[in-house]
């Protein structure tokens, strides 16, 4: 499974260089992508894929089988670079990448909203952040337009963070406050945001496609999106969307095909609590405490060394 980084750019970390494919740089007009000056794409690409073969335990990803195409489109996170970021889904795109995510914002400029437009034609999943306060005050693009997979923040206790945007285009939740990953110069860095939460959900999006091969794009949101745990009023609302990202539930529930009649969704049961199994007994709380914390388990392989981290990432 190809997943496209369109970023800062990803640096060939320990964790990330046996799955780091040459991509390309959007702002200079050469070079391949595996150049991040800034962290922010690295930690990303971290989040969905990091493989954990670095020193000192490393850091493990969602999907840490899938493979990391690179494209570089801003110099440092935060920018507004509609432009890049169209050139940079365009070429996405057209060099086999099956879900693109998007830890970023920028202007619906007409490009832009043609880019997304052809994604979703081919098939491809666009997971994109909905934008943090105080800085974004609505849902930032390419998360805003149609057919993209809009997501927000929750924080360590699986509630809605305060730094994710709130609006009826969010479309999912996931965990996105002081997540470890990958730095550039092969260390570790912690970030808030939800840019992580965007990656988290990318990695997701990956297994969910690698299990179900034959589900189409939308199918596949669907399937995320109807098994998120609830959070907050009954049924789609402003702060979780369809509500929290529940991993297990993507993974292994029964869930009807996109346009059936609403049925419930069916879990299977839980497994009894195993104290010497950190997944399985995570397992055994409630959903939501599953969606939060499961997929954090599963990316926070990284030592939790302050003196390691180049510095705090916040999108």
């Amino acid at each position: 499974m190809v997943v496209a980084v369109i970023d800062t750019g990803v640096d060939p970390h320990p964790d990330l260089k046996d799955n780091l494919l040459p991509g390309t740089d959007a702002v200079s007009g050469s070079g391949d992508g595996r150049l991040d000056m800034d962290s922010h794409g690295t930690g990303m690409a971290g989040l969905i894929a990091a493989h954990g073969s670095g020193p000192e335990a490393g850091a493990l990803g969602i999907a840490p089988e899938a493979k990391i195409l690179p494209v570089r489109n801003q110099g440092s996170s935060g920018q507004d670079n509609s432009d890049t970021l169209a050139a940079g889904i365009e070429w996405a795109v057209n060099h086999g990448a099956t879900i693109i995510n998007v830890s970023s914002g920028g202007s619906p400029s007409p490009r832009l909203r043609s880019a997304v437009a052809a994604a979703v034609a081919a098939d491809v999943v666009i997971v994109a952040a909905a934008g943090n306060r105080p800085t974004d005050l609505v849902v930032t693009f390419p998360a805003a337009l149609d057919g993209t997979l809009a997501v927000g923040a929750t924080d360590g206790n699986g509630n809605h963070a305060d730094v994710s945007v709130t609006s009826r285009q969010i479309a999912i939740s996931a965990p996105g406050v002081d997540i470890y990953s990958t730095s550039y110069k092969g260390q570790y860095s912690k970030g808030t945001g939800t840019s992580n939460a965007t990656a988290i959900v990318a990695g997701a999006v990956a297994l969910v496609r690698s299990k179900y091969p034959d589900l189409s794009a939308q199918e596949v949101i669907h399937r995320l999106t109807a098994t998120a745990t609830d959070k907050g009023p009954p049924g789609r609302d402003e702060q979780y969307g369809y509500g929290v990202l529940n991993l297990v539930a993507a993974l292994t529930a029964d869930v009807p095909p996109l346009g059936a009649p609403a049925t419930p969704v069916t879990t299977p049961p839980e497994p009894e609590p195993d104290r010497g199994n950190g997944v399985a007994a995570l397992v055994a709380l409630s959903a939501f405490v599953v969606a939060a914390i499961v997929v954090t388990i599963l990316l926070v392989r990284s030592r939790r060394r302050s003196h390691n981290a180049p510095g705090t990432v916040e999108q």
